[in-house]
């Protein structure tokens, strides 16, 4: 049993020559694609996409999933134009050969209960993984703050409900430490049968502030542990944040990138779990 690393590179940089150069530094042959050049990866060109896969192949570094913005509006946005982007990002998947595309369940209004929009959410998300059923693409529902799938309970209730082999879950502590939940001890056994892939970072629960894993109330140590007893097999994408975090990302720069890299690998090896 080999674990994958792959990072969220624009993190690192914009530019993906320095990207695939830290990758590489750091031995990792994967990345998670969610912009280049400054740009979101549903707005980049069919050149520029052209471009980048050659760059990848020529480094040998795949794309681990297309980390799309896809269900990262207002529940009570127009769907019709989300849609069109959607099928950009699966078409985009294709083209890397990336096995999975990420997304998320919809921001609800501020105060509202979400049971009012859980059927809203369920046809929304549904529609998406039943365009992907049948492509041999994997979703990847990220437990983004503020959506309806913010906490264990509703990230649960989602996959539970649509029960599809083309939805999974993108395992993120930190976001599930923001809402306020403990995620390995409220989370995992819930979840674990949807974890498909990790998102690494971590998060103080007094503050919110983002920090390397294992260095917050993320509980990496007893995930870690679990995962491998349960023979986990599959991505783990560093999305460190530790130089900002925003609505619509973060960024670390080499530096702290290689930091996170190598705190998460410290942990790896303290659970004696291998990595490519």
């Amino acid at each position: 049993m080999v674990w994958r690393l792959s990072g969220f590179a624009d993190e690192i940089d914009p530019d993906p020559s320095v990207q695939i150069a830290t990758l590489q530094s750091e031995e990792m042959t994967h990345l998670e694609l969610r912009g280049a050049w400054d740009k979101n990866v549903l707005r980049l060109s069919d050149r520029e996409l052209d471009q980048l896969a050659t760059m990848l192949r020529e480094a040998e570094i795949g794309v681990s999933s297309i980390a799309s913005p896809i269900g990262k509006v207002a529940i009570n946005e127009d769907f019709s134009p989300h849609l069109a982007d959607f099928q950009r990002a699966l078409a985009i998947a294709r083209q890397l050969d990336a096995p999975f595309v990420r997304i998320f369940s919809f921001y609800l209004p501020a105060g509202d209960d979400p049971a009012r929009h859980r059927d809203e959410v369920l046809e929304r998300v549904g529609t998406l993984v039943r365009e992907t059923e049948g492509t041999g693409l994997t979703l990847l529902h990220e437990n983004e703050k503020g959506i309806y799938g913010d906490t264990p309970e509703r990230c649960h209730d989602l996959l539970r409900t649509i029960d599809s082999p083309a939805l999974r879950v993108a395992w993120d502590p930190a976001n599930f430490v923001q809402v306020g939940a403990r995620p390995f001890t409220e989370g995992y056994a819930l979840l674990r049968p949807f974890i498909a892939y990790l998102h690494v970072k971590d998060a103080d629960m007094k503050s919110g502030e983002i920090t390397v894993a294992g260095a917050g109330d993320g509980e990496w140590r007893e995930t870690l542990a679990a995962l491998r007893d349960d023979r986990f097999d599959g991505f783990c994408s560093l999305e460190p944040h530790l130089a900002m975090a925003g609505h619509a990302g973060g960024f670390s720069g080499p530096d702290l990138f290689r930091k996170a890299a190598g705190a998460f690998q410290r942990l790896l090896r303290e659970q004696g779990i291998a990595w490519a």
